[in-house]
């Protein structure tokens, strides 16, 4: 009876609309104001969830200060509070506090914060030197209407303060608007007529959330480092959280002028020649674009009169060649990442090469060893990246880490000799990377290796070093013969059978032959490494952007070429990746 009689009380005199359940969610009793949150009477014997769309056992979580619950009702928006009875069997007072005003008031706010963008014309340079004086400003005039017309329509204030950058300035809900039209200035750029045989791209950074302007404003520069990073044409949104990509449709657009490579190279060689102890890494499983990077960094130490360490952990099938040869000279010093770890400190210079995320290089211990880090990478810049770096090269629209390596040397010293290995190695990195020069190659990428082959790089020899053995050809043949071909879509997807120590090579080079099948447009191959993780290596011939596919499975790569490692197994892989890209056939 008591227990009746304090839930009549509360009912009665509670300030706030109020209802008694039981342990099973039943509304034992309602107080007078509940009215203000159900427009119905009655809900006495109503079951709680019905009412509210809400679990008793989040009422729970509520009554233990683990969860914040709201309901929308009767036009209003209410806070739910619960509170379990003394002397009861379970049963809970749940409290409704009108907030209305506040979500009003806090949504007004939400949409008046204000975002950052900044807005980098990406080839500006290239497109003026390839178009004729009288056009020049008929194109700046072109690109500069279009992004002023776009930032009209969001009623964002806009300052161009570069003739290939723009500041812009807007607010939340204006932002949320452009979000949604998925930040179509990309392709009214891309569209607009150059002459040139590549388009006008944009790279578009924003920051939302800061705690103050300058945060907001470091949030989207931030941003814009990323989308160059990444090769341009898209927009990436930081906030306090996470990061958002949308665009990135079209190949990274090669840069003539070689002024940034000679800057880096001599920066390299500033940090070089004021450290004492020198170590360089690639990533887990290096490839041979990896190793050849690493020894041509070597070179360069060498030239200037260090002796540098290569870290280095395992060497698959596909190395063992190149390895075995670099071993056999006694010119490189080669130690796994054990040994690194103890003999680094914190003046150690640390090169790393053909990778910029911490979670794939070789020794990712060895990056809390020392704060001189240098990075060489040709990868699209992703979320997670090496922080901090004293010296960060990440060029995208570049073949692959020993291309921009082989520049390097040529700006490092007067002696631009490498050895005839090295020249071997960095020209096989190359091979690899381009599948034979087939993709992802520009004038760059020839000059490179043109000056290799000056250098004495034979192509025969790079040849032997890319052979395979019989078995793994075998289990290569079997995989192709395997794959299963949409044909509407174009894209083939396969799986290599078994583990393999060298599964990520012969993924990768199963997904370049599936790309010369005849209708073939994107080829997807899975399989398990000795770790017993999945990899997952991606190809395509441009029209499906096989970068934006793998990050959804937290990889990355470029338009062509990606690729990921997963927990999954690769038939629930390669089944996302069919549901993901194949579209259901209509009875």
């Amino acid at each position: 009876m008591a227990v009746k009689s304090m839930e009549e009380i509360l009912a009665a005199y509670s300030p706030f609309p109020m209802c008694v359940v039981n342990g099973q969610g039943k509304v034992l009793v309602a107080g007078e104001r509940i009215g203000e949150v159900f427009l119905y009477e009655g809900i006495e014997d109503a079951d709680i969830f019905a009412l509210t769309g809400i679990k008793f056992n989040e009422y729970l979580a509520a009554e233990a200060g683990t969860k914040v619950l709201t309901v929308s009702r009767n036009d209003k928006v209410f806070k739910i509070s619960a509170q379990l009875l003394e002397n009861t069997d379970s049963h809970m007072a749940v409290f409704f506090q009108d907030i209305t005003n506040y979500e009003a008031l806090k949504k007004i706010y939400n949409n008046e914060r204000t975002c950052m963008a900044i807005v980098h014309v990406d080839n500006l340079d290239e497109l003026l030197k390839n178009t004729d004086g009288e056009n020049d400003l008929t194109l700046l005039s072109s690109i500069d209407k279009t992004i002023r017309q776009w930032a009209a329509r969001y009623n964002a204030s806009i300052t161009r303060y570069r003739d290939d950058m723009y500041h812009v300035i807007i607010d939340s809900a204006s932002c949320d608007k452009l979000i949604e039209g998925k930040f179509s200035v990309l392709d009214d750029v891309r569209a607009l007529n150059t002459d040139q045989d590549f388009p006008v791209t944009l790279s578009i950074g924003i920051g939302i959330g800061g705690k103050t302007l300058a945060q907001t404003d470091k949030y989207s520069e931030d941003a814009l480092d990323l989308a160059l990073g990444r090769g341009g044409d898209q927009a990436v949104i930081k906030n306090i959280t996470n990061i958002s990509y949308y665009g990135g449709k079209t190949q990274t657009v090669e840069k003539s002028n070689k002024g940034k490579s000679r800057v880096i190279a001599h920066a390299l060689k500033q940090l070089i020649d004021q450290a004492s102890n020198i170590m360089i890494m690639g990533h887990t499983n290096p490839d041979m674009d990896s190793f050849g990077a690493a020894l041509g960094v070597t070179r360069m130490i060498k030239m200037a009169g260090k002796e540098p360490y290569i870290v280095i952990n395992s060497v698959s099938d596909a190395l063992s060649e190149i390895y075995k040869a670099a071993k056999e000279t006694e010119l490189y010093n080669f130690i796994n990442g054990e040994k690194a770890v103890s003999m680094a400190n914190e003046e150690t210079l640390l090169i790393v090469v053909d990778t910029h995320r911490p979670s794939y290089t070789d020794c990712p211990e060895l990056l809390e060893k020392t704060e001189k880090i240098a990075v060489i990478d040709h990868h699209r810049k992703m979320e997670e990246f090496i922080e901090n770096a004293t010296l960060s090269y990440i060029e995208s629209y570049a073949s692959s880490a020993s291309e921009l390596v082989s520049e390097m040397i040529q700006y490092s010293e007067e002696r631009k000799s490498v050895t005839r290995l090295e020249a071997e190695a960095l020209l096989a990195g190359m091979t690899v990377d381009t599948n034979e020069f087939a993709v992802k190659t520009g004038v760059r990428t020839f000059e490179a290796a043109s000056w290799l082959r000056r250098m004495g790089a034979d192509t025969t020899s790079v040849k032997k070093f890319l052979q395979t053995d019989a078995k793994s050809f075998l289990i290569r043949s079997k995989c192709i013969a395997n794959a299963e071909i949409s044909e509407e879509e174009g894209i083939a997807f396969s799986i290599l059978e078994g583990v393999h120590p060298d599964s990520q090579i012969l993924c990768a080079q199963v997904a370049d032959e599936l790309l010369l099948v005849k209708g073939i447009k994107a080829s997807f191959v899975a399989g398990v490494n000795m770790a017993g993780k999945t990899v997952v290596s991606a190809r395509s011939l441009g029209d499906v952007n096989v970068q934006v596919i793998m990050e959804k499975f937290g990889g990355g790569g470029h338009l062509t070429t990606a690729g990921a490692q997963l927990d999954d197994t690769p038939e629930d892989i390669i089944t996302r990746l069919n549901d993901l890209l194949i579209k259901p056939k209509e009875d």
